[in-house]
Protein backbone atom coordinates (compact mmCIF):
# COMPACT_ATOMS: atom_id res chain seq x y z
CA UNK A 1 0.00 0.00 0.00
CA UNK A 2 1.21 3.36 -0.88
CA UNK A 3 1.18 6.01 1.70
CA UNK A 4 0.53 9.73 0.60
CA UNK A 5 2.22 12.33 3.01
CA UNK A 6 -0.86 14.80 4.21
CA UNK A 7 0.89 17.98 2.54
CA UNK A 8 0.39 16.25 -0.83
CA UNK A 9 -3.48 15.01 0.13
CA UNK A 10 -3.89 18.90 0.34
CA UNK A 11 -3.03 19.59 -3.17
CA UNK A 12 -4.70 16.73 -4.75
CA UNK A 13 -8.18 17.68 -2.41
CA UNK A 14 -8.02 21.48 -3.68
CA UNK A 15 -6.95 20.12 -7.49
CA UNK A 16 -10.13 17.90 -7.16
CA UNK A 17 -12.45 21.28 -5.70
CA UNK A 18 -11.21 23.47 -8.63
CA UNK A 19 -11.35 20.30 -11.41
CA UNK A 20 -14.84 19.30 -10.09
CA UNK A 21 -16.74 20.58 -8.43
CA UNK A 22 -20.36 18.62 -8.61
CA UNK A 23 -18.39 15.85 -7.24
CA UNK A 24 -17.32 17.67 -3.71
CA UNK A 25 -19.22 16.99 -0.71
CA UNK A 26 -19.91 21.09 -0.65
CA UNK A 27 -22.48 22.41 -3.33
CA UNK A 28 -23.40 25.70 -3.45
CA UNK A 29 -27.00 26.19 -3.64
CA UNK A 30 -28.95 27.05 -6.68
CA UNK A 31 -30.80 30.72 -5.85
CA UNK A 32 -34.20 31.54 -8.11
CA UNK A 33 -33.62 34.43 -10.13
CA UNK A 34 -36.57 36.24 -9.61
CA UNK A 35 -38.84 36.15 -6.61
CA UNK A 36 -42.55 37.33 -5.61
CA UNK A 37 -42.61 39.17 -2.70
CA UNK A 38 -44.77 36.99 -0.72
CA UNK A 39 -42.96 34.11 -1.81
CA UNK A 40 -40.17 32.52 -0.63
CA UNK A 41 -38.05 29.50 -1.36
CA UNK A 42 -37.91 26.53 1.51
CA UNK A 43 -33.66 27.70 1.44
CA UNK A 44 -34.66 31.18 2.67
CA UNK A 45 -37.29 30.33 5.04
CA UNK A 46 -35.04 32.26 7.77
CA UNK A 47 -33.96 35.32 5.33
CA UNK A 48 -35.62 38.42 3.67
CA UNK A 49 -35.53 40.24 0.49
CA UNK A 50 -35.09 44.07 1.05
CA UNK A 51 -33.53 47.06 -0.68
CA UNK A 52 -30.75 49.97 0.25
CA UNK A 53 -29.06 53.23 -1.42
CA UNK A 54 -25.97 50.82 -2.50
CA UNK A 55 -27.11 46.82 -2.94
CA UNK A 56 -30.15 44.65 -2.95
CA UNK A 57 -29.33 41.49 -1.73
CA UNK A 58 -30.87 37.59 -1.29
CA UNK A 59 -29.75 35.25 1.35
CA UNK A 60 -29.78 30.93 1.14
CA UNK A 61 -28.86 28.63 3.52
CA UNK A 62 -26.89 25.21 2.68
CA UNK A 63 -28.23 22.60 4.34
CA UNK A 64 -25.13 20.69 5.49
CA UNK A 65 -25.61 19.06 9.20
CA UNK A 66 -23.96 20.47 12.08
CA UNK A 67 -20.82 18.60 13.67
CA UNK A 68 -20.86 18.24 17.15
CA UNK A 69 -17.75 17.39 19.35
CA UNK A 70 -17.10 16.57 23.35
CA UNK A 71 -17.71 19.12 25.42
CA UNK A 72 -14.42 20.56 26.95
CA UNK A 73 -13.10 19.19 30.19
CA UNK A 74 -11.38 20.67 33.72
CA UNK A 75 -7.48 20.00 33.57
CA UNK A 76 -6.52 19.54 36.86
CA UNK A 77 -2.75 19.56 36.56
CA UNK A 78 -1.11 22.15 37.71
CA UNK A 79 2.24 23.92 36.33
CA UNK A 80 4.19 23.97 39.72
CA UNK A 81 7.21 25.86 37.66
CA UNK A 82 6.82 27.85 34.34
CA UNK A 83 5.05 30.82 33.75
CA UNK A 84 8.17 32.97 32.66
CA UNK A 85 8.79 35.51 30.45
CA UNK A 86 8.75 35.39 26.87
CA UNK A 87 12.40 33.90 26.11
CA UNK A 88 13.59 35.11 23.09
CA UNK A 89 15.28 31.65 22.04
CA UNK A 90 12.40 30.00 19.87
CA UNK A 91 11.69 26.04 19.62
CA UNK A 92 13.79 24.05 16.54
CA UNK A 93 10.66 22.72 14.58
CA UNK A 94 12.77 19.49 13.83
CA UNK A 95 12.56 19.35 10.25
CA UNK A 96 9.31 21.09 9.37
CA UNK A 97 9.09 23.55 6.53
CA UNK A 98 6.61 26.12 5.72
CA UNK A 99 3.19 25.29 3.98
CA UNK A 100 1.22 27.15 4.52
CA UNK A 101 1.05 30.14 6.84
CA UNK A 102 0.90 30.12 10.40
CA UNK A 103 -2.94 30.30 11.59
CA UNK A 104 -2.42 31.43 15.37
CA UNK A 105 0.73 33.91 15.45
CA UNK A 106 1.12 33.64 19.18
CA UNK A 107 3.93 35.34 21.68
CA UNK A 108 4.32 32.33 24.03
CA UNK A 109 2.47 29.33 24.65
CA UNK A 110 -0.75 28.66 22.89
CA UNK A 111 -2.15 26.12 26.09
CA UNK A 112 -0.83 29.53 28.83
CA UNK A 113 -4.07 30.59 26.99
CA UNK A 114 -5.99 27.72 28.66
CA UNK A 115 -4.84 27.02 31.63
CA UNK A 116 -4.14 28.47 35.60
CA UNK A 117 -2.55 26.75 38.09
CA UNK A 118 0.22 27.47 41.09
CA UNK A 119 2.96 28.46 39.97
CA UNK A 120 6.44 27.10 42.34
CA UNK A 121 10.13 26.36 42.41
CA UNK A 122 10.19 23.59 40.19
CA UNK A 123 12.75 23.65 37.60
CA UNK A 124 12.16 23.22 33.94
CA UNK A 125 14.73 21.47 32.19
CA UNK A 126 15.83 18.51 29.90
CA UNK A 127 14.65 17.24 26.49
CA UNK A 128 11.94 15.14 24.83
CA UNK A 129 12.28 12.49 21.71
CA UNK A 130 9.48 11.59 19.79
CA UNK A 131 8.23 11.86 16.07
CA UNK A 132 5.00 12.46 14.66
CA UNK A 133 3.51 10.67 11.27
CA UNK A 134 0.39 10.77 9.81
CA UNK A 135 -1.50 7.45 8.46
CA UNK A 136 -3.74 9.03 5.34
CA UNK A 137 -5.64 5.63 5.24
CA UNK A 138 -6.83 5.92 8.04
CA UNK A 139 -6.98 9.02 8.78
CA UNK A 140 -5.10 9.34 11.79
CA UNK A 141 -2.00 11.29 13.52
CA UNK A 142 0.12 8.97 15.30
CA UNK A 143 2.21 11.18 17.92
CA UNK A 144 5.38 8.46 18.96
CA UNK A 145 6.99 9.60 22.61
CA UNK A 146 10.11 7.74 22.47
CA UNK A 147 11.58 8.82 26.07
CA UNK A 148 13.04 12.12 28.17
CA UNK A 149 16.36 12.73 29.32
CA UNK A 150 17.55 14.90 32.21
CA UNK A 151 14.00 15.80 33.88
CA UNK A 152 14.05 18.11 36.91
CA UNK A 153 13.87 16.45 39.71
CA UNK A 154 10.34 16.86 41.83
CA UNK A 155 10.60 15.19 44.80
CA UNK A 156 13.95 13.83 46.99
CA UNK A 157 15.83 13.59 43.47
CA UNK A 158 13.13 11.65 41.37
CA UNK A 159 10.14 12.56 39.58
CA UNK A 160 7.68 10.42 38.15
CA UNK A 161 6.79 11.47 34.61
CA UNK A 162 4.36 10.71 32.55
CA UNK A 163 3.64 12.87 29.13
CA UNK A 164 0.20 14.93 28.00
CA UNK A 165 -0.63 16.01 24.76
CA UNK A 166 -3.20 18.08 23.38
CA UNK A 167 -4.03 18.93 19.27
CA UNK A 168 -4.64 22.74 20.46
CA UNK A 169 -6.90 24.98 20.60
CA UNK A 170 -8.97 22.01 21.28
CA UNK A 171 -8.67 21.47 25.47
CA UNK A 172 -11.23 18.96 25.70
CA UNK A 173 -11.30 15.28 27.07
CA UNK A 174 -11.61 14.85 23.57
CA UNK A 175 -8.12 16.29 22.29
CA UNK A 176 -6.11 14.67 25.73
CA UNK A 177 -3.88 11.71 25.24
CA UNK A 178 -1.36 10.70 28.07
CA UNK A 179 1.25 8.04 28.16
CA UNK A 180 1.88 5.89 31.35
CA UNK A 181 3.45 6.96 34.52
CA UNK A 182 7.21 6.15 34.63
CA UNK A 183 7.84 5.50 38.08
CA UNK A 184 11.60 7.03 40.04
CA UNK A 185 13.54 8.46 37.01
CA UNK A 186 14.25 11.55 35.26
CA UNK A 187 15.57 9.62 32.27
CA UNK A 188 12.05 7.85 31.44
CA UNK A 189 11.43 5.46 28.39
CA UNK A 190 7.94 5.77 26.99
CA UNK A 191 8.14 4.12 23.56
CA UNK A 192 4.61 4.97 23.48
CA UNK A 193 2.14 5.67 20.46
CA UNK A 194 -0.71 8.42 20.81
CA UNK A 195 -3.20 8.38 18.16
CA UNK A 196 -5.97 10.95 17.29
CA UNK A 197 -8.38 10.35 14.51
CA UNK A 198 -8.19 13.74 12.61
CA UNK A 199 -8.63 14.34 8.87
CA UNK A 200 -6.00 16.24 6.82
CA UNK A 201 -8.23 19.59 6.50
CA UNK A 202 -8.57 19.85 10.07
CA UNK A 203 -5.23 19.13 11.27
CA UNK A 204 -4.08 22.02 9.31
CA UNK A 205 -5.22 24.54 12.17
CA UNK A 206 -4.13 22.37 14.86
CA UNK A 207 -0.78 23.05 17.70
CA UNK A 208 0.70 19.51 18.91
CA UNK A 209 1.12 20.64 22.81
CA UNK A 210 3.70 17.93 24.29
CA UNK A 211 3.72 18.37 28.05
CA UNK A 212 5.55 16.53 30.60
CA UNK A 213 4.54 16.07 34.43
CA UNK A 214 4.91 14.42 37.74
CA UNK A 215 2.67 12.61 38.93
CA UNK A 216 1.93 13.17 42.26
CA UNK A 217 -1.20 10.55 44.02
CA UNK A 218 -2.02 12.91 47.35
CA UNK A 219 -1.71 16.15 45.42
CA UNK A 220 -1.62 18.36 42.19
CA UNK A 221 1.01 17.15 39.45
CA UNK A 222 3.44 19.09 38.77
CA UNK A 223 4.78 20.77 35.15
CA UNK A 224 8.19 19.22 34.16
CA UNK A 225 8.38 21.20 30.81
CA UNK A 226 6.56 21.45 27.45
CA UNK A 227 7.11 21.55 23.65
CA UNK A 228 4.47 23.37 20.55
CA UNK A 229 4.45 22.55 17.15
CA UNK A 230 2.41 24.00 14.57
CA UNK A 231 0.77 21.23 11.96
CA UNK A 232 0.21 23.70 9.64
CA UNK A 233 4.29 23.94 8.52
CA UNK A 234 5.01 20.42 9.24
CA UNK A 235 7.29 18.14 6.95
CA UNK A 236 5.16 15.15 6.71
CA UNK A 237 8.03 13.22 4.86
CA UNK A 238 9.94 13.24 8.08
CA UNK A 239 9.24 10.15 10.13
CA UNK A 240 12.36 10.02 12.07
CA UNK A 241 12.67 10.79 15.95
CA UNK A 242 13.77 14.21 17.12
CA UNK A 243 14.79 15.54 20.09
CA UNK A 244 13.49 18.92 21.13
CA UNK A 245 14.24 20.77 24.71
CA UNK A 246 11.63 21.35 26.95
CA UNK A 247 10.66 24.94 27.41
CA UNK A 248 8.68 26.50 30.02
CA UNK A 249 5.30 27.98 29.50
CA UNK A 250 5.41 31.24 28.07
CA UNK A 251 2.45 33.62 28.90
CA UNK A 252 0.82 34.78 26.12
CA UNK A 253 -1.88 37.49 26.15
CA UNK A 254 -5.03 37.08 24.30
CA UNK A 255 -4.62 40.65 22.86
CA UNK A 256 -1.30 39.55 20.89
CA UNK A 257 -3.26 37.05 19.02
CA UNK A 258 -2.90 38.01 15.40
CA UNK A 259 -5.05 35.25 13.86
CA UNK A 260 -8.17 33.05 15.25
CA UNK A 261 -8.01 30.21 12.40
CA UNK A 262 -9.04 29.81 8.90
CA UNK A 263 -11.71 30.98 6.45
CA UNK A 264 -11.97 28.84 3.68
CA UNK A 265 -14.38 30.19 1.05
CA UNK A 266 -15.00 30.93 -2.75
CA UNK A 267 -16.30 34.34 -4.19
CA UNK A 268 -17.51 35.24 -7.79
CA UNK A 269 -18.84 38.15 -9.91
CA UNK A 270 -21.74 37.00 -12.00
CA UNK A 271 -22.02 40.51 -14.51
CA UNK A 272 -25.87 41.47 -15.50
CA UNK A 273 -26.85 39.16 -19.00
CA UNK A 274 -23.49 37.18 -18.73
CA UNK A 275 -25.67 33.99 -17.94
CA UNK A 276 -27.86 34.75 -21.11
CA UNK A 277 -31.60 34.93 -21.38
CA UNK A 278 -30.64 38.49 -19.82
CA UNK A 279 -30.04 37.33 -16.52
CA UNK A 280 -29.10 37.85 -13.98
CA UNK A 281 -30.77 41.18 -14.68
CA UNK A 282 -28.02 42.93 -12.37
CA UNK A 283 -24.44 41.99 -11.30
CA UNK A 284 -24.11 39.92 -8.63
CA UNK A 285 -21.80 39.27 -5.95
CA UNK A 286 -21.58 35.53 -4.72
CA UNK A 287 -19.79 34.73 -1.32
CA UNK A 288 -19.95 30.87 -0.84
CA UNK A 289 -18.70 29.94 3.14
CA UNK A 290 -17.63 26.99 3.02
CA UNK A 291 -15.70 26.45 6.69
CA UNK A 292 -13.46 27.50 9.17
CA UNK A 293 -10.40 25.70 10.46
CA UNK A 294 -9.19 25.95 13.54
CA UNK A 295 -10.81 28.37 15.51
CA UNK A 296 -9.39 29.77 18.87
CA UNK A 297 -11.45 31.46 21.49
CA UNK A 298 -10.76 32.58 24.88
CA UNK A 299 -11.70 30.04 26.50
CA UNK A 300 -10.52 26.82 24.23
CA UNK A 301 -12.65 23.85 23.34
CA UNK A 302 -15.46 23.44 20.94
CA UNK A 303 -17.28 26.46 20.51
CA UNK A 304 -20.51 27.92 18.50
CA UNK A 305 -19.80 29.88 15.93
CA UNK A 306 -21.77 31.81 12.74
CA UNK A 307 -19.99 34.25 9.96
CA UNK A 308 -21.93 37.35 9.36
CA UNK A 309 -21.60 39.34 6.14
CA UNK A 310 -21.64 43.22 4.93
CA UNK A 311 -20.82 44.65 1.69
CA UNK A 312 -19.53 47.86 2.28
CA UNK A 313 -20.00 50.84 2.28
CA UNK A 314 -23.82 49.61 2.92
CA UNK A 315 -23.59 48.79 6.49
CA UNK A 316 -27.09 48.90 7.59
CA UNK A 317 -29.05 45.73 8.67
CA UNK A 318 -30.23 45.16 5.03
CA UNK A 319 -26.67 44.54 3.87
CA UNK A 320 -26.06 41.99 6.73
CA UNK A 321 -26.67 38.33 6.23
CA UNK A 322 -25.57 35.28 8.33
CA UNK A 323 -24.75 31.80 8.48
CA UNK A 324 -26.86 29.54 10.32
CA UNK A 325 -24.77 28.78 14.05
CA UNK A 326 -22.41 25.48 14.00
CA UNK A 327 -22.57 23.88 17.15
CA UNK A 328 -19.53 22.86 19.29
CA UNK A 329 -16.75 22.44 17.09
CA UNK A 330 -13.38 24.06 16.28
CA UNK A 331 -14.21 23.29 12.14
CA UNK A 332 -17.40 24.24 11.29
CA UNK A 333 -18.38 23.45 8.10
CA UNK A 334 -21.05 26.69 7.15
CA UNK A 335 -21.85 25.57 3.10
CA UNK A 336 -23.66 28.76 3.36
CA UNK A 337 -24.23 31.00 -0.13
CA UNK A 338 -24.48 34.84 0.34
CA UNK A 339 -25.80 36.76 -2.72
CA UNK A 340 -25.42 40.04 -3.29
CA UNK A 341 -27.24 42.18 -6.58
CA UNK A 342 -27.30 45.18 -8.05
CA UNK A 343 -23.87 45.38 -8.90
CA UNK A 344 -22.06 47.16 -11.56
CA UNK A 345 -18.25 46.45 -12.54
CA UNK A 346 -17.44 49.78 -11.30
CA UNK A 347 -18.57 49.51 -7.86
CA UNK A 348 -16.12 46.57 -7.09
CA UNK A 349 -13.40 49.07 -7.20
CA UNK A 350 -14.95 50.95 -4.16
CA UNK A 351 -16.80 47.88 -2.72
CA UNK A 352 -15.49 45.88 0.85
CA UNK A 353 -16.94 42.41 1.62
CA UNK A 354 -16.69 41.96 5.39
CA UNK A 355 -16.94 38.41 6.93
CA UNK A 356 -16.58 38.35 10.33
CA UNK A 357 -16.66 35.30 12.85
CA UNK A 358 -18.52 35.15 16.20
CA UNK A 359 -18.39 33.11 18.94
CA UNK A 360 -22.19 32.16 20.64
CA UNK A 361 -22.03 31.66 24.10
CA UNK A 362 -25.58 31.84 25.35
CA UNK A 363 -27.24 34.63 24.63
CA UNK A 364 -24.17 36.57 24.06
CA UNK A 365 -21.43 37.10 21.12
CA UNK A 366 -17.72 37.34 21.19
CA UNK A 367 -16.09 38.78 17.98
CA UNK A 368 -13.38 36.42 16.87
CA UNK A 369 -11.98 38.18 13.49
CA UNK A 370 -12.71 38.53 10.03
CA UNK A 371 -11.21 39.32 6.97
CA UNK A 372 -11.77 42.02 4.40
CA UNK A 373 -12.00 41.72 0.46
CA UNK A 374 -11.81 44.90 -1.14
CA UNK A 375 -8.92 46.75 -3.53
CA UNK A 376 -7.53 47.91 -0.12
CA UNK A 377 -7.24 51.40 -1.17
CA UNK A 378 -8.40 52.95 1.87
CA UNK A 379 -10.80 55.04 -0.41
CA UNK A 380 -14.61 54.55 -1.25
CA UNK A 381 -16.32 56.80 -4.03
CA UNK A 382 -13.28 59.23 -3.39
CA UNK A 383 -14.28 59.23 0.63
CA UNK A 384 -11.27 57.98 2.89
CA UNK A 385 -12.42 54.64 5.02
CA UNK A 386 -11.17 52.95 7.63
CA UNK A 387 -12.58 49.71 6.43
CA UNK A 388 -10.69 49.64 3.33
CA UNK A 389 -7.65 48.34 5.45
CA UNK A 390 -7.31 44.27 3.31
CA UNK A 391 -4.12 42.65 3.59
CA UNK A 392 -2.53 41.84 0.54
CA UNK A 393 -3.81 38.14 0.23
CA UNK A 394 -6.91 39.68 0.57
CA UNK A 395 -6.55 42.30 -1.86
CA UNK A 396 -4.97 39.69 -4.48
CA UNK A 397 -8.28 37.50 -3.95
CA UNK A 398 -10.65 40.89 -4.91
CA UNK A 399 -8.28 41.63 -7.77
CA UNK A 400 -8.33 38.30 -9.26
CA UNK A 401 -12.42 37.96 -8.70
CA UNK A 402 -12.65 41.45 -11.03
CA UNK A 403 -10.53 40.17 -13.51
CA UNK A 404 -12.31 36.68 -14.09
CA UNK A 405 -15.99 37.28 -13.98
CA UNK A 406 -18.93 34.02 -13.85
CA UNK A 407 -15.68 31.67 -12.49
CA UNK A 408 -14.99 31.04 -8.87
CA UNK A 409 -12.13 31.75 -6.93
CA UNK A 410 -11.14 29.78 -4.05
CA UNK A 411 -9.24 31.01 -1.39
CA UNK A 412 -7.77 29.99 2.11
CA UNK A 413 -7.19 33.19 4.56
CA UNK A 414 -6.86 33.68 8.05
CA UNK A 415 -8.90 34.91 10.53
CA UNK A 416 -7.38 38.47 11.56
CA UNK A 417 -7.90 40.08 14.56
CA UNK A 418 -6.60 43.42 13.47
CA UNK A 419 -9.73 44.51 11.64
CA UNK A 420 -10.25 48.36 12.07
CA UNK A 421 -13.19 48.93 14.05
CA UNK A 422 -15.84 50.11 11.67
CA UNK A 423 -17.93 53.27 13.10
CA UNK A 424 -21.23 52.71 13.86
Amino acid sequence: MTKKDPTSQMKDQEEDQRSNRSQNRLTPTPRPRTRSPNTQSPQDSNSHSSSSEYYSRRNGHGDEREETLQDSDEDWDSMSSGMTEQDPNTLRHGSSISSLKSNNTLSGSMMSLFSSGEFGAVEVKGRILFSLDYDTQKEELHVMVSRCEDLAAARKNRSDPYVKAYLLPDKSSHSKKKTSVKKKTLSPVFDQTLKYKISVSEMRGRTLNLSVWHAAPLGRNLFLGEVELELATWDWTHTHPDWYQLVPRVQCNQDSISSRGIMVLSIKFTPAGSEGAGLPLTGELHIWLREAVGLLSTKGGAIDSFVKSFVLPDASRSSSQKTRVVRRTLSPTYNHTMVYDGFQPADLKEACAELTVWHREGLKTHLLGGVRLSPGTGLSYGQPVCWMDSTEEEVAVWTSMMQKPNQWIDTTLRIRTNLVQRPE
